[in-house]
């Protein structure tokens, strides 16, 4: 019968080393916002690319078609603004929230309001610029128009109400940092998308 040396170390269950839990590398939310941006970056290249060359093979005096109205650039120049500047106080939000949430809080609210501004004044362009006779159906400069800009359009209301709802998470002191990045990767592709559909389309 062997008996075990009464110096020997007895181990209790407790204190064995138990192997941790794998955390995935990036968060679920983060990775798939980012898949989500790729698709979608793609996506506009195309119509970006199908748009400049039906331009460029349009007969000279056929683009646009005499007698509908040209697109805006000058009044669009301020929404542009507004959103470029919503992206970067979003990015000093976001540099804030590890130091002083409190502050951030202010980036983010601000960040959000210069966003829907540039929605409403986007949304004013298209009540104008169907009222003086651009729709889908009228050429193809109001086809690609409504298309591209509205694809957008959609995509920033998107990213208003996933930014929005992480500030409000942000507010209640419940905010993720899987969340927070995630609804920050989609707000700022849609902030680095517009000055691209802005200088190809309006110009």
């Amino acid at each position: 019968m062997n008996v075990a040396p009464a110096d020997a170390a007895v181990i209790p269950p407790t204190a064995m080393t138990l192997p941790k839990p794998n955390r995935p590398v990036v968060p679920s939310a983060v990775l798939g916002t980012l898949i989500f941006v790729v698709a979608e970056v793609m996506f506009f290249v195309g119509m970006i690319s199908a748009f400049t060359i039906s331009r460029s093979g349009a007969p000279a005096g056929t683009w646009p078609v005499p007698g509908q109205p040209t697109l805006p650039t000058d009044a669009t120049m301020l929404p542009t603004v507004l959103l470029v500047l919503s992206g970067v106080v979003l990015l000093v939000g976001q540099v804030l929230h590890a130091k002083q949430k409190s502050l951030a809080k202010a980036f983010v609210l601000v960040a959000w309001l210069l966003g829907a501004a540039f929605v409403g004044l986007q949304g004013r362009e298209w009540a104008q610029l169907l009222s003086a006779g651009l729709t889908l159906t009228s050429s193809r400069l109001g086809a690609f128009f409504y298309l591209i800009v509205g694809m957008h359009g959609v995509h920033a209301i998107g990213a208003l109400g996933a930014l929005g709802y992480a500030a409000f998470q942000l507010l209640r002191g419940s905010l993720k940092g899987g969340l927070f990045f995630g609804a920050q990767v989609f707000w700022y592709f849609v902030v680095l998308m517009w000055p691209i559909i802005y200088a190809r389309v309006y110009f």
